[in-house]
């Protein structure tokens, strides 16, 4: 990982909420209800729906929308479209990127 990239994390995280989204998607099951469209057989195990990650921060469906981008963005989370519905988890690889960035950099 790059020192521009890593910025770039650090700058997505720079937000209560964001950082609040992370942490909840690290623990999919206990967070969030069961998500009925996504399959097995999609690959995307771990996926959260946009509407209840909103229904669990509270905030507005477009606010959520945003933070989920600039956390994509950053690399932080991944996304899928499954039919109608977008679907959010997170990217452990970029995760742990960064936490060796961190340890070897600050």
């Amino acid at each position: 990982m790059d020192d521009e990239h890593a910025v770039e994390i650090f700058k997505a995280l720079s937000n209560q909420t964001r950082v609040n989204i992370i942490q909840m998607l690290k623990d999919p099951d206990s967070n969030f209800s069961a998500q009925a469209h996504v399959i097995k057989d999609e690959g995307f195990e771990g996926g959260v729906c946009v509407s209840d990650i909103q229904s669990k921060t509270g905030i507005s469906q477009s606010t959520t929308s945003q933070y989920l981008s600039i956390l994509l963005q950053s690399g932080l989370v991944e996304m899928k479209r499954i039919g109608q519905w977008t679907y959010y988890r997170r990217n452990e690889k970029t995760i742990k990127q960064f936490e060796k960035y961190i340890g070897m950099n600050i």
